[in-house]
């Protein structure tokens, strides 16, 4: 793994354990989150072509003006809003949601309501 950090092994062990049991196809692709200290990515994929169909992320240039001011939470939520926009525009609306081995709880938790709120089923 390359890690030494116990809480980053741990997190790839769950991740690792997750994927074992999720995987996305072209008729319910998987959501895939992951988080850094300062930013949020996701991106949905499906993994019987190994392609991304829809990614968005606290960088992305439409959110990143935008996110500046706000709290981390708060801009977890409008990447989700994003996502779920450019999923609909791809005729996406069915989802699988891998957490990434994070706690489905703050950022990641906004992430998804803001995915479901704007479309997006899980």
């Amino acid at each position: 793994m390359g890690q030494t950090n116990p809480k980053v092994i741990a997190r790839l062990k769950r991740k690792k354990r997750v994927r074992s049991k999720i995987s996305g196809n072209s008729q319910r692709p998987r959501l895939s989150v992951f988080k850094s200290a300062k930013h949020i990515y996701a991106q949905i994929i499906d993994d019987q072509q190994g392609q991304t169909l829809v990614a968005a992320s606290t960088l992305s240039k439409q959110l990143r003006s935008e996110v500046g001011p706000l709290k981390k939470v708060e801009a977890a939520k409008l990447v989700g809003k994003l996502l779920a926009e450019r999923a609909k525009a791809a005729g996406i609306t069915k989802v699988a949601f891998d957490r990434g081995g994070f706690l489905y709880h703050g950022r990641i938790k906004e992430l998804a309501d803001g995915c479901r709120e704007h479309g997006l089923e899980f």
